[in-house]
């Protein structure tokens, strides 16, 4: 079925008379165009017995048009007002307008101000952010192929990081590295800011890449993805310069042990928190446990953090076609910090993954 005839569904099953949906990878999802309007506004407008709409940036009206969205296409210059535009076009179909869904994760409450007082006869009062993430939660076998696509350049990127990854290089120049050898294989987009931690500095979980230079004997991750055709791939895998020593070595052995573990037991039925466990028994029961500071994963395809997260208290059974990270990570204050992740989708009768670099410890100097 056609995904906006889904949301028109849902509409009429709700009783909402239109959704007016505003995350820009939402209406990646729905329609096939992005872009981050950043302070402009974007937005599509879906009725529950009406032609759509897509409001826009007047700059990107073309570039919407190109995808081959059959419906209308609404654009608006930076002097206008957009607010007043959109009730305009809302008004003109003679529609009901009293009960609106919203995405209330995106729709901040400036947005939602405005939009309430031009059009201040309806009610913003049903989340349609939980149907959103049931549609994106089973990827189609045509997604899963774009997301294999986008596994393998991060796979080539973590080839030519390990390359450039040497006693005395900066963080920073290896991730401009393997970011400038995917460009020139015509990659020009990361799913996310590349992280190249080596040391004590990868037991910052969500630190940054920084200017601080590789030192010998030391363990350096890596967390990197690519973007294919608008679908993403994310991975981690932390090698070895020079010899690392007793306490850096066993971290990886214990996480390593974790997240194949893990992984091997990945089956449909199953829930989330119950794969969240079999990872945290393995880093607990070796002393580690104070150290696995966060989820062991989360669900990815056009996001690299989507619905649904694979932690403790998530009883949501595991179903085929369902991606997300198994990622365990240990991290120990000025010692050192080990992240082992691959994203998988479940299969029939367990899952495989969308990375393939080894993960047995590789020495890189």
């Amino acid at each position: 079925m056609d995904k906006i005839q889904q949301i028109q569904d849902w509409l009429v099953k709700n009783k909402q008379d239109m959704a007016l949906i505003s995350d820009p990878k939402t209406i990646q999802y729905l329609t096939s165009f992005y872009s981050d309007p950043i302070e402009r506004v974007l937005m599509l407008v879906v009725f529950k017995d009406s032609e759509p709409f897509i409001f826009a940036p007047a700059l990107e009206v073309q570039a919407i048009k190109e995808t081959g969205f059959s419906h209308p296409v609404y654009g608006y210059l930076d002097h206008e007002n957009p607010w007043k535009m959109i009730a305009d076009q809302i008004h003109s179909r003679q529609v009901s307008e009293n009960a609106v869904a919203i995405e209330k994760t995106s729709l901040v409450v400036d947005r939602i101000e405005k939009l309430q007082s031009v059009l201040p006869d309806s009610h913003f009062d049903l989340n349609l952010t939980p149907f959103i993430e049931q549609m994106r939660l089973i990827k189609s076998n045509d997604e899963i192929e774009k997301l294999k696509i986008a596994g393998k350049w991060a796979d080539f990127a973590f080839k030519q990081g390990f390359e450039a990854a040497r006693q005395g290089v900066a963080e920073s120049a290896v991730a401009a590295k393997l970011e400038f050898d995917l460009k020139n294989e015509g990659i020009m987009e990361m799913s996310f800011d590349t992280l190249v931690q080596a040391g004590a500095h990868a037991a910052e979980p969500h630190g940054a890449t920084s200017t601080r230079k590789i030192e010998n004997n030391q363990l350096v991750l890596f967390d990197l993805g690519t973007v294919w055709d608008g679908y993403i791939s994310d991975a981690s895998r932390t090698v070895a310069i020079g010899k690392p020593d007793d306490k850096s070595m066993d971290i990886y052995k214990v996480c390593l042990e974790a997240q194949l573990t893990a992984q091997s037991a990945v089956k449909p039925g199953m829930t989330a928190e119950e794969l969240d466990k079999i990872a945290r028994d393995v880093i607990d029961k070796a002393g580690y446990g104070e150290y696995f500071i966060h989820r062991l994963g989360h669900g990815m395809g056009m996001s690299e953090h989507e619905f649904p997260s694979i932690m403790e208290g998530n009883k949501m059974e595991l179903q085929p076609g369902m991606c997300f990270s198994i990622e365990p990570g240990i991290y120990i204050p000025e010692v050192a910090g080990v992240r082992i992740e691959d994203c998988v989708y479940v299969t029939e009768n367990g899952c495989e993954p969308f990375t393939h670099t080894t993960k047995e410890l590789q020495y890189v100097d």
